[in-house]
């Protein structure tokens, strides 16, 4: 065995994935935001997961009279288009990595994914919860 061989174990079980957060925006227009889930991708393991939160007393501070239950429901669809199968509709039936590439291509909705980012992961589930601890209120 090699000094390198165990770095070269540890570095061979790391996977690359991408993630997005989602972001509502009450009033388009005015481009004000508030983070409301993580979506995570990771091709090696067939991972396609999401974590939300959505926190109606920062929504309502951005705008008094945004949808708090239209907002939730948006952000429980990326969710749900997460998880695939029947109740995905369309969107389900395709692979976890074509449903990533819908979930955060560009919108200009009040629910808008972010940019997407890259990292390296030995556990996608473990990493998702790190990234929503830290990105989401």
């Amino acid at each position: 065995m090699t000094a390198g061989s165990g770095s070269d174990a540890q570095a061979a079980a790391r996977h690359a994935f991408e993630y997005s957060v989602l972001r509502a925006v009450p009033r388009v227009e005015r481009g004000e935001l508030v983070n409301v889930g993580v979506l995570m991708y990771c091709q090696a393991r067939d991972f396609l997961e999401a974590r939300t939160r959505v926190v109606a007393s920062r929504l309502l501070a951005l705008d008094p009279e945004a949808d708090v239950a239209g907002i939730e429901a948006a952000v429980e669809a990326y969710a749900c288009v997460c998880r695939g199968g029947r109740q995905a509709g369309q969107a389900g039936a395709i692979t976890t990595g074509q449903r990533f590439r819908w979930l955060t291509a560009p919108r200009s909705t009040v629910v808008q994914p972010g940019p997407v980012h890259l990292g390296l992961t030995t556990d996608p589930a473990a990493e998702l919860d790190r990234l929503a601890a830290r990105l989401l209120p």
